[in-house]
Formats: C-alpha cells, structure tokens, sequence
C-alpha cells in the first residue's frame, strides 16, 4: 500500500516540462525547401532523405506541402497570382503568348500489397512513381502544376481530365508546345497544341516491292524472303 501511494505520489508530481518529449526533426521549413527542391530538380526520396538526415519514409511527408503551395499558385508578376488552369490559359492567350507543358514523374513507394489500385502507379519510366502535368511559359517559368496521379496515367490523359481541351476550344487562341506524348489533342483543339510528328518507319523498301507480314514470315521455308511468297510470280 506504501509502495502503490509513493508511486501515485510520484507520478502524480512529474509532469512533462516545456520542450520534452519526441523531437521533430523534419520540422515544416525543411518540408517546404524539400517539396521545392523535389518538383525543381526530380530529386528522389532516398537522395532527400541523405540530405536532411532521415529516413526515406519521413521524406513522404513532403506531400503535405504540395496541396498548399497548390493552392497558393505562381506569382508571375507583381500583385498577379496564378492558381488555375483556366486563369494560366486567359492569361497567356491575352498576349498570344505559347505555353510548354509536359508531365513529370516523381517516384514514390508502392502501396502496400492488397491496396485497391495499387498497380496503377507503377510507371513505363520508373518503377514506382506519381505523375503531375507542369505548365510552363517559353523562358521556363512554372505557371501551374495540377495534382499528382498515378505513374500508369498517359500524358494525355491527364491533360484531358484537366479540361484543358475545352478550355483550349473555348478561350483565347495560343500555341502550346508538347511533346510525343500529347499527340492527338491538336486535331481536339484546332491545332493549338502541336506535337512533334508521328515517327515514320525507319524500314524503306524498295518502290514496288510489296512488305510480308508476320504470318507470311512465319510460312515462309528457309531461304525463302517473305515478299517472294506475299507476291509470287
């Protein structure tokens, strides 16, 4: 009984004093410069991680920057402040100025095994990886970055979930250079995206020659070409 009231006692006298406790060492200034330097330079997680001395899944943790910086937009001029597709779009088209746009991936950690979708952010460049679309204007300044979706996402689909083909149809003309990625929403948007052209076969036959297909190659004996049997004479 004297041992249990000393310890209620003692316990009941000690309080945590200012200042204890865990200490958070990727405290929010360090998220921030970390969220920059990732979405300016595609710097990974195991590289951040080094850098601010942590673990790699801290280094996630910069994900609850980028919604605020979102919202927030780009400064592109004194008192004008751009949060949005749309106003990215008015703005350019004003002047009949071209805008850039391209999507970026950023690799992340798989989700855990069970996770619904978890295939979808596994990504033709990395292997796991989120995607966002970053609009640019010719000197490189970044006027808008839309949220992140998963690594499998095309770039063109992504540009079309955004709306940026009706906004394109209903706006202002402007020019918007692109890469192969986005071909087909010039012919969408009266040509106002322009892409490089569809790459040609680098295969040239001779003129009157007639190509074999991969069935005829497939019955074509030894010593035999293909076009010899596609055409016989």
């Amino acid at each position: 009984m004297a041992r249990a009231a000393s310890g209620s006692a003692h316990g009941s006298s000690a309080k945590a004093g200012c200042g204890s406790g865990a200490k958070h060492r990727f405290v929010f200034v360090d998220r921030l410069l970390a969220t920059l330097v990732n979405l300016r330079h595609g710097t990974t997680h195991d590289v951040l991680a080094c850098w601010f001395g942590g673990d790699r899944s801290t280094i996630t943790r910069i994900g609850e920057v980028r919604p605020l910086l979102a919202r927030r937009g780009c400064t592109v001029a004194p008192g004008l402040r751009l949060s949005s597709l749309a106003e990215v779009i008015e703005h350019l088209g004003a002047d009949g100025r071209t805008g850039i746009i391209d999507g970026t991936e950023i690799r992340v950690r798989r989700p855990a095994a069970g996770r619904k979708d978890r295939d979808k952010f596994v990504s033709g460049k990395t292997k796991q990886a989120v995607k966002s679309m970053v609009f640019t204007d010719t000197e490189g300044r970044v006027l808008f970055c839309s949220p992140v979706r998963p690594g499998s996402y095309a770039d063109i689909t992504q540009a079309r979930q955004l709306g940026l083909v009706a906004l394109l149809a209903n706006g202002p003309f402007m020019e918007i250079l692109a890469d192969a990625g986005y071909q087909g929403l010039g012919a969408q948007t009266g040509g106002r995206v322009v892409t490089p052209p569809h790459r040609k076969s680098r295969r040239t036959l001779p003129p009157g020659t007639r190509s074999g297909t991969s069935s005829n190659a497939r019955h074509t004996p030894r010593g035999a070409s293909a076009s010899s049997k596609a055409s016989p004479t």
